[in-house]
């Protein structure tokens, strides 16, 4: 008596058409993914600008002045980076005066990405409020 062993398993075939699907729904996933990841930076990186923009308000309150700061300065009284850590942050941030005007009459927050953003190359805001950045894609600097 002859007793036949059904075989166990997955065939090649069905293996390459498992591999595909998943390359394909991972090369669709993953832009997604990693412009989700800019925009949460970005949100970040705002964030951390309206903060000094508010510091940089109580200071020009006791002043009379706001204080210009290099994004690379150690020494300012004020958090010049998003995050927690220097090290880590999103963004660096500093001040200047705006343009055509000294700094005891508007300043200008802007922050830089300290990764790659292929859109945007500096967020900036004033003390008056204008809001705006530069690089490819402006549309999604303040969104």
């Amino acid at each position: 008596m002859v007793t036949f062993r059904r075989p166990h398993g997955f065939t090649l075939i069905e293996l390459m058409i498992t591999v595909a699907i998943i390359a394909i729904l991972g090369a669709v996933a993953f832009p997604s993914y990693m412009e989700s990841v800019r925009k949460s930076k970005r949100a970040e990186g705002r964030v951390a600008m309206m903060e000094v923009l508010q510091q940089q308000e109580r200071y020009m309150t006791q002043n009379n002045t706001y204080l210009p700061f290099a994004s690379s300065a150690t020494d300012v009284p004020f958090k010049n980076f998003s995050g927690d850590q220097r090290a880590r942050a999103a963004y660096l941030i500093g001040a200047r005066a705006c343009t055509g005007q000294t700094i005891a009459d508007c300043v200008e927050i802007f922050g830089a990405p300290q990764y790659s953003d292929p859109f945007v190359t500096e967020l900036t805001i004033t003390s008056t409020g204008v809001k705006s950045c530069t690089g490819n894609r402006t549309s999604v600097c303040w969104n």
